[in-house]
């Protein structure tokens, strides 16, 4: 099992920043690769960014240039982390970390935080 934590969402003006983190803890061996996704009311959810345990990176076309995501592979957890610069209301969405299991693991879901942008 692995266990996820997110925490840094909250209410920011357009153009503001914000820094969301996610802690990975358990059977992090059985993961690899690391993303933000998002959901806005009345729409799918969608890939913000990703990390790969190498570092590699992609990023949804939306958000290119505003926001980077990282990661720091301590001993027992794995952390994630987005940083969001230049928000805009359209960034409103619930944000959801998600753990992509490797080699026949399961990929787990933190329970989302919330990230409201006014104009």
């Amino acid at each position: 099992q692995v266990q996820l934590v997110e925490s840094g969402g909250g209410l920011v003006q357009a153009g503001g920043s914000l820094r969301l983190s996610c802690a990975a803890s358990g059977s992090i061996f059985g993961i690899a690769p690391m993303g933000w996704y998002r959901q806005a009311p009345g729409k799918q959810r969608e890939l913000v960014a990703r990390i790969n345990s190498g570092g590699g990176t992609n990023y949804a076309d939306s958000v290119k240039g505003r926001f980077t995501i990282s990661r720091d592979n301590a001993r027992n957890t794995v952390y994630v982390y987005l940083q969001m610069n230049s928000l805009k209301p359209e960034d409103t969405a619930v944000y959801y970390c998600k753990a992509e299991g490797v080699l026949g693991h399961r990929d787990y879901w933190g329970q989302g935080t919330q990230v409201t942008v006014s104009s």
